[in-house]
């Protein structure tokens, strides 16, 4: 097979909607230049020529990140993204060519969801994230606070009560503001911050602030599932939604929800269905294990089988857990039920 030309990143970003032709550019380009791909391409028997539309296209299975090196071409990463887990686990792997690829990702997806980050104090509560290093989650974070440039902007790590006083004195002011945290910091800080309001005579809601759901429980509080958690964090936080995040050490691209567990996409972004009998047998729509495209992942590789179990509908897509067999993850959500 012919080499194909590097296909340049602006055309990644520069998309108002998923382009399946560039999706299979894609696909051709990385088959002919990441090995690891190549390689299962190759052993699953995938006729390359013969794949005309993105549910041919062959998906890497995501365990790949925690043994090989996938990259498409040869290069030196400036960063590595490692999942966070247990020491008895094997964390997967992201090389990263230019990070400037995953700040320009975050960023307009942020961006397309939420507006400009000036607009916010952002406040990343992402305790276990910073003690470990190497988190994508806390690049993107921190890559968020700078473009706030709020001074209160800025990661919090067990000062639940200066939080608290905080985000309280800044809906006073009607300032925007957006928390992100892992789902045990969350219910902790929650669990105080009730206690701060009732200590203060604070009955009312929190109108300018944001609370978005990272994932990551780890075993710190009892199994809940994801509806459970939230409404646990909306009493004591006195918010109508809570946010959430979906990403992950693989990818490049994150998708958002603003209430319910319903989650978009970027338009760099797609997912599909597999079915948990067929690996092979991919649908649009549908219940069953999910499938991401991410295009942003344009120097690793942009078609990972991940072991999340979830529902894709026409306008959104929710997640509801994980396959038993598979490993905790730290960006993992809750079973939904």
């Amino acid at each position: 097979m012919k080499a194909e030309p590097e296909i340049s990143t602006d055309r990644i970003f520069q998309q108002s909607y998923f382009d399946p032709a560039l999706a299979l550019e894609v696909f051709r380009y990385q088959y002919a230049h990441c090995c690891v791909y190549r390689q299962w391409c190759d052993i699953i028997g995938t006729g390359v020529q013969a794949v005309q539309d993105i549910t041919q296209i062959p998906f890497l299975p995501i365990s790949f990140f925690k043994s090989r090196a996938v990259k498409t071409g040869e290069f030196d990463p400036e960063l590595t993204f490692e999942s966070s887990g247990t020491t008895q686990m094997i964390s997967s792997r992201h090389l990263i060519r230019d990070a400037s690829v995953y700040h320009t990702s975050f960023v307009k997806t942020f961006e397309l969801f939420y507006g400009n980050p000036k607009d916010y104090c952002i406040i990343g509560l992402l305790p276990n994230y910073l003690e470990k290093g190497h988190s994508s989650l806390v690049k993107m974070v921190h890559g968020l606070i700078e473009l706030s440039k709020h001074p209160e902007s800025g990661f919090y790590l067990y000062d639940f009560d200066r939080l608290g006083k905080l985000i309280l004195n800044l809906e006073k002011q009607g300032q925007k503001v957006l928390l992100l945290g892992v789902t045990f910091a969350l219910m902790d800080f929650a669990d105080r911050f009730l206690l701060l309001k009732q200590s203060q005579n604070c009955s009312y809601s929190l109108t300018h602030t944001v609370i978005m759901d990272t994932g990551g429980m780890k075993g710190r509080k009892k199994e809940m599932t994801r509806e459970e958690v939230h409404e646990y964090l909306k009493s004591r936080l006195g918010v109508e939604a809570i946010h959430s995040e979906y990403g992950m050490t693989e990818l490049l691209s994150q998708a958002y929800s603003k209430g319910n567990g319903q989650y978009h996409c970027p338009p760099w972004m797609q997912l599909l269905i597999r079915d948990e009998n067929d690996p092979f047998e991919l649908k649009n729509t549908g219940k069953g294990l999910i499938n991401v495209i991410d295009l942003a992942n344009i120097h690793s590789c942009s078609f990972i089988a991940t072991d999340d179990v979830g529902w894709i509908y026409p306008d959104h897509f929710e997640i509801w857990g994980r396959l038993d067999h598979s490993d905790l993850r730290g960006c993992s959500l809750l079973v939904a039920g």
